[in-house]
């Protein structure tokens, strides 16, 4: 990746004052995100330090101040200081509180509307002062322009890149303290103010001494760790309560405890650095895809140093191709690997300036079990096929509903609240709808939000109110789907084999309706090596053709080429009977046509028939509707015309395609040949 140069560099001077001062690392481009003036953000003030600066005494030991997540150890931390958390819970209730009643009293003026932005911006500035706990549960929400109105969207929006920053002379003893060594031995070059402040840190552009490369140096904010542990310490209480007083199912303080968790390793950086690691080894390679490399040597738990990005927000260059990456490299994460980054808001995903999709920040990840991952693509593929009965097992694998909830009575009310969404068809299925729409059955049946799920919706959510901002018909289920539907189709995981086996056979009739839609389906999704820009041209039968053939006679699609060659061979079975019909019915007028004269065709084999006429308009031979006679079914290649494209399409395949494709003809009469003899054997002996 190409990065912005550092003007001429200047040596680092001797400290003076307990402070020193380098070249400001400056970009003819744009930086990572937009700062005020270094003169400006040396006189900002820090409101959180201003307003909630008294937090800071719990962390002066840093031994005192929990380095894990653990609720036992936080209450027992400030059960010995309760002036400072009835402090707390009297500034969270009069601040908040206040806000309430001037909202109340706008309404009550009849001047709500009037008074908007100015409530909005109050509430941005509420939530800087009472810190980073507040500011992340804001950003969580920021992104869906589907949830909260537009100027409450556009002022939390803010709350992703422009928190104050605290004292740049802090931050470098920091870096010197946890790094042991002066700045100077460290990095050759440093800019003077920080190019980017965040709830948990602020970042500096610097020059690493050592090896030349470009870097950002991320400092943690002081005091943030014991702000944060008291902070949770309340919202876990008040979850208690809330629970207990609107009769939740769902364990509220389980999900803050999954959050926290989150939470407190994200101010770990040296975690974050681990995971920056696996997350360029597993997806760093992706096509379009830039995953920053991360310098261990130089990271401690409160400074991280890692590849310095050069970029614009995704939400700011509005382009749906990069939200496309996103939603394949989603998909990866969630369904193929299981390790996904859990907080893809604006101000953590970029567009570099050649054109590829960067992913920042790695504190807050997400492990997805594979038992998990198939139960939700189970449950995608039931939804889009309105199979609610099997619906309503998968919420009982993914623990969304007790074994014990009446399976009746939750499908009868799955199917109320999915029918309309899936009616509009998959492409148009919104995540957002559908979370919002569940909530009154979620209540009704006890349903329970698992804890390790916070985090998958909170990155599928994301991600939609992402794209939403650029496109709002943009959905991103619809948008996923076709990569679930080729997993489904090519995944050698015997739970999703049977899945599939089930899904395309209802009550032992093969659904050829079903395969066609997975195909479809699975054609709209774009490989990492061969990601385009363009959606294929659905009047391109020839390049499905080729899709189709690449796919199923690849290793991966070997389950579904077996199924297609059994179905041919009961095709050709039942075109064979149908032929034997004919013949017969052809010599009626004989003198020893009575004897003759009967029908070997079962309702089986005329569903066989109808099959084998679907599969042939397949692989595009022939156009037209279901076999309404013998004529169709015995001339299912309309002329030679219809063949050519096809042998046109075989030469183009690579070698190893075209002898998979030679030895299909073996296969299927090895199948037709013992199909015929079953069969005769049955009608013979049986």
């Amino acid at each position: 990746m190409a990065l912005a140069p550092l003007p001429p560099p200047f040596p680092v001077t001797s400290r003076s004052n307990s402070h020193f001062r380098l070249a400001p690392a400056t970009s003819p481009r744009r930086r990572l995100v937009n700062l005020p003036t270094p003169s400006a953000a040396g006189r900002e003030v820090d409101t959180f330090t201003k307003y909630s600066g008294y937090l800071f005494e719990l962390g002066a030991s840093e031994a005192e101040s929990p380095t894990e997540y653990d609720i036992s150890k936080i209450a027992t931390v400030y059960g010995k200081k309760p002036l400072i958390v009835l402090r707390r819970l009297f500034q969270i209730g009069t601040t908040f509180g206040k806000w309430f009643a001037l909202r109340y009293l706008d309404k009550v003026r009849e001047r709500s509307d009037l008074m908007f932005e100015v409530r909005a911006a109050q509430l941005r500035d509420i939530l800087v002062q009472l810190g980073p706990a507040y500011i992340k549960i804001a950003q969580a929400i920021s992104s869906r322009p589907d949830l909260i109105p537009p100027s409450y969207l556009d002022e939390l929006s803010l709350l992703q890149d422009r928190i104050a920053p605290f004292s740049t002379e802090e931050a470098f003893n920091t870096i010197e303290k946890e790094l042991g060594l002066p700045i100077e031995e460290l990095f050759s070059e440093i800019s003077p103010d920080p190019v980017a402040a965040a709830s948990l840190g602020q970042v500096y552009q610097a020059r690493l001494r050592s090896g030349g490369q470009l870097v950002a140096v991320k400092v943690q904010r002081p005091g943030v760790q014991a702000a944060i542990s008291l902070d949770i310490l309340i919202l876990r209480y008040l979850a208690g309560l809330i629970r207990r007083a609107g009769k939740f199912n769902t364990d509220l303080q389980a999900v803050v405890d999954e959050w926290a968790s989150s939470l407190f390793r994200e101010m770990n950086y040296k975690n974050e650095a681990s995971n920056g690691l696996r997350f360029r080894q597993l997806y760093g390679d992706l096509q379009d895809v830039m995953v920053p490399e991360m310098y261990v040597a130089q990271t401690t738990r409160r400074v991280l140093t890692m590849q310095w990005v050069e970029g614009q927000r995704l939400s700011e260059v509005k382009d749906l191709y990069m939200v496309e990456i996103g939603v394949y490299c989603s998909f990866n994460q969630l369904l193929e690997r299981g390790f996904y980054h859990a907080d893809p808001h604006p101000g953590n995903i970029l567009r570099t300036y050649d054109r590829k999709l960067a992913y920042l920040d790695f504190g807050m990840m997400g492990e997805f079990k594979q038992e998990l991952r198939d139960g939700f693509i189970e449950a995608c593929l039931h939804l889009v096929n309105r199979d609610y009965d099997a619906l309503a097992e998968d919420f009982v694998t993914l623990g969304f509903i007790p074994p014990t909830a009446d399976k009746d009575a939750v499908t009868k009310a799955l199917t109320g609240v999915f029918q309309n969404a899936v009616s509009k068809g998959i492409r148009n299925i919104s995540f957002g709808d559908l979370s919002g729409n569940l909530g009154i059955t979620m209540y009704k049946f006890k349903f329970q939000i698992p804890s390790y799920f916070s985090l998958v919706i909170r990155s599928l959510a994301v991600l939609e109110g992402v794209a939403l901002s650029i496109n709002p018909n943009y959905k991103v289920l619809g948008s996923t789907y076709p990569w679930i539907a080729r997993k489904v189709l090519s995944d050698s995981s015997p739970r999703l084999k049977s899945s599939l086996q089930a899904l395309l056979y209802e009550d032992g009739v093969f659904r050829i309706d079903r395969l066609e839609s997975l195909l479809s389906e699975s054609l709209r999704a774009r490989t990492d090596k061969a990601l385009v820009k363009q959606q294929i041209d659905d009047n391109d039968s020839k390049v499905v053709i080729k899709q189709i053939l690449s796919f199923t006679l690849t290793e991966k699609g070997a389950f579904v080429r077996e199924i297609l060659l059994q179905e041919f061979a009961k095709g050709l079975d039942a075109l064979g009977l149908a032929t034997l019909d004919s013949v017969t019915s052809l010599a009626a007028n004989l003198p020893f046509a009575t004897s003759l004269a009967f029908s070997s065709m079962t309702d089986e084999d005329n569903i066989n028939l109808r099959t084998l006429h679907r599969l042939v308009q397949l692989l595009g031979f022939q156009k037209g509707e279901s076999v309404v006679g013998i004529e169709e079914a015995f001339y299912p290649f309309a002329s030679v015309q219809q063949i050519l494209p096809l042998l046109g399409i075989i030469t183009e395949l690579p070698p190893d395609m075209q002898q998979q494709l030679l030895r299909l003809p073996a296969d299927l009469i090895g199948k037709l040949i013992t199909r015929v003899a079953a069969r005769t054997v049955r009608r013979v002996f049986i």
